[in-house]
């Protein structure tokens, strides 16, 4: 295996908006990424029921993948003060609580005035409860990125492919395209003080046709995947076998 290193760490705490780079997260056994994807801004009901969570389609929520206007804001999330920062296109920066029904329903009532007839609604911020995620897959837990891989797709498509585009936790550098082709189901990756188990590879949807900096859709990814590589492909998730804080920088290396 070469030598993989932690590139960087991202988390998304509200689905679809912007990604937040952090230095250091703890992983734990069994549960989702830190602070990820615990808030979803429900498009029209989506059946989620609290009490009894379930995974649901991304396809009910405020996605990439059903309108690139999603990305159009900067958003930030206070996890002290549980205060979500949105930056519009014109630079003014307003904030919610998440925390409470009223900041809920603030964010809510803004969304619907910004995203107009790309999400028709009603639209409601939903909150995970306990250790659930609003994850495109029921069991993707933690999700990782080779950084080589990108830059095959680049040099392939014939222009910069960002690596945001792929929303992804674990962002890695060192590796050989493609190297985690070889990585099998099962397979225990160690990393900082935590290890993951291997899951399945992620497969790519038309949010990563999105531009991440608001510019709309910009990119055939998926049908160019198919067209150069014979994949729909890139990524893959991780399940965490083992506890422990994981910092930028560690190492990866295969059990």
């Amino acid at each position: 295996m070469s030598a993989g290193r932690l590139a960087a760490i991202y988390r998304h705490p509200v689905k679809g908006f912007t990604p937040e780079a952090v230095d250091a997260v703890t992983l734990t056994e069994g549960e989702g990424f830190p602070a990820d994807r615990v808030y979803a801004i429900e498009n029209g009901p989506s059946g989620f029921d609290p009490d009894a969570p379930a995974h649901v389609s991304k396809m009910k929520f405020t996605v990439l993948a059903r309108s690139a206007v999603v990305a159009k804001l900067q958003t930030r999330f206070d996890e002290a003060s549980g205060q979500f920062h949105i930056t519009d296109e014109a630079g003014k920066t307003r904030a919610f609580s998440l925390r409470d029904v009223a900041g809920r329903d603030r964010l809510a009532d803004y969304l619907a005035s910004s995203f107009g007839e790309a999400f028709p609604g009603p639209l409601k911020v939903l909150e995970a409860p306990g250790a659930f995620r609003f994850s495109d897959h029921h069991l993707g837990h933690v999700s990782l990125l080779n950084l080589a891989s990108v830059d095959a797709v680049s040099q392939s498509f014939g222009r910069e492919v960002e690596a945001s585009r792929f929303r992804m936790n674990l962002v890695f550098d060192g590796l050989s395209a493609w190297e985690e082709d070889e990585w099998a189901e099962g397979d225990i990756l160690k990393l900082g003080e935590a290890e993951l188990r291997v899951f399945k590879p992620t497969v790519r949807c038309r949010a990563t046709h999105a531009s991440p900096d608001g510019q709309g859709y910009d990119l055939d990814t998926v049908p160019l995947l198919h067209k150069h590589f014979g994949r729909n492909t890139l990524g893959l998730y991780a399940h965490v076998a083992k506890t422990g804080i994981v910092r930028v920088g560690d190492r990866l290396e295969r059990a």
